[in-house]
């Protein structure tokens, strides 16, 4: 797509920009304002040169003047279809101004197809890529319809449908063909390689790449040819090749990058083939293995490409005055004032073939290449990004893309290698493309700024050097591949807490909604689940959790999570949404997200996904949405119960995260009685007794606090107990590293034997006669003894003394820090429960008395974000008299006294604050 309408370059530091030259006196109108209907032709057209076909058509339909320039020919003499999807309707549509037609790039089977209707009979130039389904017949209907080609290439993607029978009817229909460069076909085979020779007299340019089968000797028919690549090609047979191809008189570049050549077949083919200059051998493993060949580098004047040579020195050698200036060759060859065409053609060649192998290489990502990579790769690939031929520059930025890429699955990437890229100047480079006009320039631009800024020191100088304003931009492109970059972009640079704050101002949070509501109905997976992965990391920020609400952010997930079927997507959509629900009493997101028709359904409906990651995700959200008294109902209502515990019983093998989540959501809900009787009825005892024996701390905690609000409820208690899970209480309280999880199963242990259970446990809670067995007097035993070592475990005994022995606020401060679990202050207790927790203080067990005041004591401390509310209910129940008496009983134990005061203490503190 490189249309050139009077265009210059200006310069930005050390960069060129390539942009459009446009009169700088523009008609004004009364106000002061451009009037875009008085512009100057000229000025016009080179506007609409800066536009896809597409949005050409579209300027072109505002105003008669306008559709006359948008006719122009100078603005169809190169075609790019591969923007947006063309259909023969659309080539039928285009045709009337595409009969000066010289260049044409496209994308897929069904483009190739519409070419023929586009009668461009003066077309001399076709590159397409993702031509895996092109066949035979509509590739021998493009070479009929289109005698004057002279440039044809396919790739890299294979052509696996495309045999020598196409090549062939190539070479009877274009006589003038020559340039022809195909990738992954099965077998080229000697009669279509000796018709291209018979019929094709000015081919210079064969490239047969990552084939399975070719002649060699057929090859050596083509006595015009001056360039060949058979990279990729693994089962080459070099003696025949050597004895034909030597016999080629205009042979000058050769590329065998990535095939088994051997050292003796190079060190042949130099001595053999007079005109041969350049011979590029990128990743031969058997060369480079050769210690002898790899140490001697003098080929007599011959250029050898490989892992082993200095590249930039070896292409340097082929000028004169470039000894001091080797690492920038490339550059000083483009800015040379006296050109030659037979060099350019040789270093257009060289760019071509060495975009391709790198990109190649980056995308097998063999071991043992770190060295090449972080010593002259990198820069290679920024030196071919400068390159005039826009397809080595989308090749040499996805290379970039590429090379960093540990492991994709999990957005790995190698840190070196992305800072040698920084270190080079890359990260301007890259900026300056995506500014670019052209879209397949922007696409790849964007995706390599996207993988190179997992790395926080490459997103920090993105960030300085303006790029996030640039994909913010981007993420509006109608283009869906650069907008799918972009939003990828976006996607990592929010991981990072400091540049959440600057997408949010250049606008990224709209354009990342903007994307949902656009491509959900046509469909785009790709640009869906990187828009939803970017909002998701945003939505974790409170101020741009905000702004994704207001701009109708919650409206688009949902949908999503409603209507894709995607896996990606519905994963990225569910965590969007737990993290939009996540903050809580900072804003109003959670309520919001709940109140969002059909929200809680599609949630629920997730939890029942074949994958993983959905259903972990779905949980998380629903789990943080339980949190509001509205949502909890709505959600049991939708089914949220049954659901939630189905996933509890299938998660037994899974990840750490999913049953975190399961238990979560799961006790989220139980905070409601109701619910909680649900969940006991479903079915759901077992399984978090389960993920309570998980060797993760994070699952201890959901599953314990689960437990702990199950518990309240005297049949799900002996559930507990029926079920086996006092020892794994038990266990809990005394061995976890977790403190929450060790609190929360003391207090269950506490709710289930605080006597309540007592009758549910002489009739049982099985409807059969099958009821489980219990020894209530041994589990009994068996918790309190547990949860008197847990309440020790908190208790300084020197401490104790010196609060039971003085009146000195100090003394009481020292054991409230000694005691202190600073995560039980997010704990929200209802009435009843601070109502059980009074209640206990009288209850003839020492231990539970000390149990519940240690509770009264986490509850209560000043600073605490529910401490307030739980005073409150204090107060409304008395309990300050019980407390006073607690801590006065002569028979009680110390730690129960002690607490006692403190939570009186801290009564008295919040009263205090509250009357100020």
């Amino acid at each position: 797509m490189s249309r050139r309408i009077r265009r210059k370059l200006t310069r930005r530091g050390q960069e060129k920009v390539d942009c459009p030259e446009v009169d700088e006196c523009l008609t004004l109108d009364e106000r002061g304002i451009v009037d875009w209907t008085r512009l100057p032709d000229d000025t016009v057209i080179q506007l609409f040169s800066c536009l896809n076909y597409r949005d050409r058509a579209s300027l072109s339909s505002t105003c008669r003047t306008w559709r006359t320039l948008g006719a122009s020919q100078c603005l169809w003499k190169v075609l790019d279809l591969r923007p947006h999807k063309c259909d023969s309707a659309a080539a039928v549509s285009l045709a009337p101004r595409c009969r000066n037609l010289q260049k044409l790039r496209f994308r897929g089977a069904e483009s190739a197809d519409a070419i023929i209707q586009l009668q461009a009979k003066s077309l001399y130039e076709i590159s397409g890529d993702y031509c895996r389904k092109i066949t035979d017949a509509t590739l021998s209907v493009i070479a009929a319809r289109h005698e004057s080609l002279e440039s044809l290439q396919l790739g890299p993607d294979f052509c696996e449908r495309i045999s020598s029978d196409a090549i062939k009817a190539i070479a009877v229909c274009c006589p003038h063909l020559r340039r022809l460069r195909l990738s992954g076909i099965r077998e080229v085979d000697g009669d279509a390689i000796n018709a291209l020779a018979r019929h094709c007299r000015d081919l210079v340019d064969i490239g047969l790449i990552d084939c399975l089968n070719i002649d060699e000797v057929a090859l050596g028919n083509i006595l015009s040819l001056r360039f060949l690549s058979v990279a990729g090609i693994t089962n080459m047979k070099w003696s025949l090749a050597l004895q034909s191809w030597s016999k080629l008189p205009n042979l000058m570049g050769l590329d065998v990058s990535r095939t088994d050549i051997i050292p003796n077949a190079v060190l042949r083919l130099f001595s053999s083939s007079p005109c041969l200059k350049i011979l590029c051998a990128l990743y031969c493993p058997v060369l480079e293995q050769d210690v002898s060949f790899v140490s001697n580098n003098n080929h007599r004047g011959k250029l050898l490409l490989s892992f082993f040579t200095d590249i930039f020195k070896e292409v340097a050698s082929l000028f004169a005055d470039t000894k001091n200036k080797e690492r920038n060759v490339f550059v000083e060859w483009r800015n040379l004032k006296t050109k030659d065409r037979k060099m350019d053609g040789v270093m257009n060649w060289l760019e071509w073939i060495l975009s391709h192998s790198l990109l190649r290489i980056a995308e097998s990502n063999p071991q043992g290449l770190d060295n090449f990579w972080l010593s002259q790769g990198a820069y290679l690939l920024l030196s071919l990004m400068r390159s005039t031929q826009e397809e080595v520059q989308e090749r040499a930025a996805t290379g970039l893309a590429t090379f960093v890429v540990i492991d994709d699955e999990n957005a790995s990437i190698h840190g070196g290698r992305a800072e040698a890229v920084m270190r080079d100047g890359g990260i301007g480079l890259l900026l300056n493309l995506a500014r670019s006009w052209r879209e397949g320039l922007q696409t790849e631009a964007a995706k390599a700024i996207a993988n190179l800024s997992v790395n926080a020191n490459v997103a920090k100088a993105v960030a300085e050097e303006g790029g996030i304003s640039i994909l913010a931009d981007l993420a509006k492109s109608m283009n869906r591949l650069v907008a799918e970059e972009a939003a990828g972009g976006l996607w990592n640079l929010s991981v990072g807490e400091e540049h959440k704050a600057a997408i949010a101002e250049a606008g990224g949070v709209k354009a990342l909604v903007d994307l949902i509501f656009k491509w959900s109905i046509t469909g785009g997976e790709g640009v869906l689940e990187r828009a939803a992965g970017a909002l998701a990391n945003l939505a974790a920020d409170d101020k741009c959790s905000m702004e994704v609400a207001t701009v109708g952010g919650v409206h688009a997930l949902v949908k999503l999570a409603q209507n894709c079927k995607a896996e990606g997507v519905q994963e990225q959509a569910a965590r969007a949404l737990a993290n939009l629900a996540a903050h809580g009493d900072s804003n109003s997101n959670n309520a919001a997200v709940g109140q969002e028709a059909g929200a809680l359904e599609a949630l629920v409906q997730l939890t029942r996904s074949p994958h993983d990651g959905v259903r972990q995700e779905a949980a998380g959200a629903l789990w943080n949405l339980s949190f509001d008294d509205r949502n909890r109902e709505a959600i049991a209502a939708a089914g949220g119960v049954e659901a939630l515990v189905a996933l509890a019983q299938s998660c037994a093998n899974a990840s750490p995260g999913l049953q975190e989540r399961a238990a979560g959501a799961l006790w989220g809900l139980s905070v409601s009685e109701a619910n909680s009787i649900a969940i006991g009825r479903e079915g759901g005892v077992a399984p978090l007794i389960a993920l309570a024996r998980s060797e993760a701390e994070d699952v201890h905690e959901t599953a314990a606090g689960a437990l702990w609000n199950l518990a309240f409820n005297p049949g799900n208690a002996f559930r507990i107990v029926e079920e086996g899970g006092v020892p794994a209480l038990v266990h809990l309280c005394s061995s976890s590293v977790s403190k929450m999880a060790r609190f929360m199963a003391a207090l269950a242990l506490a709710y289930m034997f605080d006597g309540r259970m007592d009758e549910v446990a002489l009739v049982g809670t099985s409807s059969d006669s099958n009821s489980k067995s219990v020894n209530l007097d041994g589990a009994r035993r068996m918790a309190l003894k547990n949860i008197e070592a847990f309440i020790l475990a908190f208790s300084d005994p020197q401490a104790f003394s010196a609060a039971a022995a003085s009146s000195v606020p100090a003394a009481l401060t020292q054991v409230t820090e000694s005691a202190r679990i600073h995560e039980a202050g997010h704990l929200r207790c209802s009435g009843s429960e601070i109502g059980r927790f009074v209640t206990m203080l009288r209850n003839s067990s020492s231990i539970l008395k000390a149990c519940a005041a240690f509770a009264l004591l986490q509850f209560t401390i000043p600073g605490g974000r529910h401490a307030q509310h739980h005073v409150r209910l204090l107060q409304n129940t008395g309990a300050s008299r019980i407390l006073r008496a607690a801590a006065a009983a002569a028979t009680a134990p110390i730690e129960a006294k002690i607490f006692a005061r403190i939570v009186l203490r801290n009564l008295e503190h919040h009263q205090i604050e509250s009357s100020t």
